[in-house]
């Protein structure tokens, strides 16, 4: 099938993914680790959830947080692979320029969503760690409603500011091509196919960061100086490793969201002599890392999880 790289319209009917460019001929074999990946992702998020359901001990905010965080890592990898495994697979390029809008949005929501529970996360470790009296009330029902608030108010919070994202996009003209350079719809690649200026776009994608990633990271950051503030003012060696154990995989999940966040950032406004398939699959790789990555940080080093799926396969050989 061939497409034109150019055409005369101002809202076009479809918009055609490349996939990987210049790997189209490997999209089969580059297609088997990511159906691995969505795989895991899907295996590993639905048994954390059925772990913390089924296990009464586990019903407390922490996991109640880690069960959304597993939704949204759902999300997020439904929210691009099923077109892109089609793209490899079947040479399923087109996508509608309404159902690609849709998707930059919620590629966009969901990853907003994934830094606000982290972030609840981390309030969550602060209290428990340094005012662990005042955490012991957490478990009544007033507290775990105010939870779910919590939880609803990181939703909305992200679902508002996603929102401008496919709205600005239907406002622009596109009149240069309708090819986008990779397997799904992210903002950066439908506002660089406009033939006006999109400054608009640009200068809010900046803001949604600052005030998503940066603001998020801000407070994390805060929890964390005190956490280890208290951590380390305890008597003794066992009681800080003891201490720090509480906290470590939301510490080791928090590193894994955000420092390929952060390079991937980097690579993408300085490294203007990477081959662009290079860009790519780094970025696809970064998106589709978190929710792989969370169950197994989540089952390996959270000891009543781990205790609970050990139980669960022992009966099941059983």
């Amino acid at each position: 099938m061939s497409f034109s790289n150019t055409t005369d319209f101002t809202n076009p009917s479809t918009f055609i993914l490349l996939g990987i460019p210049g790997l189209e001929v490997a999209h089969v074999w580059i297609s088997i680790p990511f159906c691995a990946m969505y795989a895991i992702a899907i295996w590993g998020n639905f048994t954390i959830m059925f772990i913390v359901k089924t296990e009464p001990s586990l019903h407390g905010p922490m996991y109640y947080f880690l069960c959304m965080l597993a939704i949204t890592d759902l999300g997020l990898s439904t929210s691009i692979l099923p077109k892109m495994l089609s793209i490899f697979w079947f040479n399923s390029r087109e996508i509608d320029f309404s159902a690609c809008l849709t998707q930059m949005y919620f590629i966009h929501c969901f990853s907003a969503i994934e830094s606000g529970v982290f972030t609840a996360m981390a309030l969550d470790r602060y209290v428990a760690i340094c005012h662990p009296l005042r955490y012991s009330t957490i478990l009544t029902n007033p507290i775990v409603a105010k939870i779910a608030k919590m939880g609803l108010a990181v939703v909305l919070r992200s679902g508002m500011l996603a929102l401008p994202f496919p709205f600005l996009g239907r406002q622009w003209p596109y009149c240069r091509t309708n090819i986008i350079p990779q397997p799904y719809c992210a903002n950066i690649a439908v506002v660089n196919l406009a033939c006006t200026d999109t400054r608009v776009s640009s200068d809010y994608g900046l803001f949604m960061l600052f005030c998503v990633i940066g603001l998020d990271s801000i407070f994390i950051a805060v929890s964390y100086v005190q956490i280890l503030r208290a951590i380390f003012s305890l008597p003794t060696k066992e009681a800080r490793l003891k201490t720090f154990g509480t906290c470590s995989s939301h510490l080791c999940a928090i590193l894994a969201f955000y420092i390929p966040n952060l390079f991937f950032s980097l690579m993408h406004r300085f490294g203007r002599n990477v081959p662009l398939h290079f860009h790519v699959l780094i970025g696809n790789v970064y998106l589709l890392m978190v929710p792989v990555l969370n169950p197994i940080i989540y089952g390996v080093r959270t000891k009543q999880i781990w205790d609970r799926l050990l139980r669960l396969c022992i009966h099941e050989e059983a």
